[in-house]
């Protein structure tokens, strides 16, 4: 009775079409949830997204070193002309932590189900600039990140990794801008020696310029045998 009241005076509508949403609907209709892009690339230990990132790491790594393969999921493709990148923009941008929450915990159920990510016991998320955090009241990954950890039974730790300086925003740069904008920029400020597997999050992957600043700046303080995996609410489909 009182979300029927709340939904007369305040309705909620669906993320991604506008429609109206029902008392057992949450952030989508019906509709849109039964049409909700899933990557499930969180089943394939060897996927596109995860492939992509490891390319980007191979070109950063010294001549004879050998490190495992990093796995990487996100829960939903993500296309400029689909609606349904109004779900991570609806978080990053709209200030929709309950959206934000709700579709993290999905992806956290999924991840725990697939045997390559069910002994995270760290999670990580990528970290915003102090100034940048402050002028938007919260950091996106930070978010998604506790719900992660929450559904893998892991630990979260959102001060492990530091940004030494503020960046431009990387939207608009190409994806070897995006690699020279985010080099060096991260630091970890204690060496979690405790964590075995670490699940670095974020909240979309582009070009996994960022997520790979962090993973090097991790990989220099671990040791090799502590691995290191990735997670993103969405995944860009060119």
């Amino acid at each position: 009775m009182i979300r029927e009241l709340t939904d007369l005076l305040m309705p909620r509508t669906c993320l991604t079409c506008g429609r109206q949403l029902g008392a057992q609907e949450k952030h989508l209709c019906i509709w849109c949830r039964s049409d909700l892009p899933l990557t499930w690339n969180w089943e394939q230990p060897h996927n596109p997204m995860a492939d992509e990132l490891n390319a980007l790491l191979e070109r950063g790594r010294a001549d004879g070193e050998s490190l495992p393969y990093v796995y990487a999921a996100a829960l939903l493709l993500y296309h400029h002309e689909n609606p349904y990148k109004a779900i991570p923009r609806a978080l990053k941008y709209g200030g929709n932590l309950k959206a934000g929450r709700h579709f993290a915990a999905m992806l956290g159920r999924f991840l725990s189900r697939a045997a390559h990510f069910a002994d995270v016991d760290l999670v990580v998320p990528v970290p915003l600039h102090w100034m940048r955090k402050w002028q938007r009241g919260y950091n996106q990954a930070d978010v998604i990140a506790r719900e992660l950890a929450r559904e893998l039974g892991a630990a979260c730790a959102p001060r492990l990794l530091s940004r030494s300086r503020r960046t431009h925003t990387q939207t608009q740069l190409d994806a070897t801008a995006r690699m020279k904008n985010v080099a060096g920029v991260f630091r970890v400020r204690r060496v979690p020696r405790e964590a075995r597997h670490i699940l670095l999050v974020d909240d979309t992957f582009t070009t996994g310029a960022t997520l790979a600043a962090c993973y090097n700046a991790l990989r220099e303080v671990l040791d090799p045998s502590q691995r290191i995996s990735v997670a993103t609410l969405a995944v860009v489909q060119d």
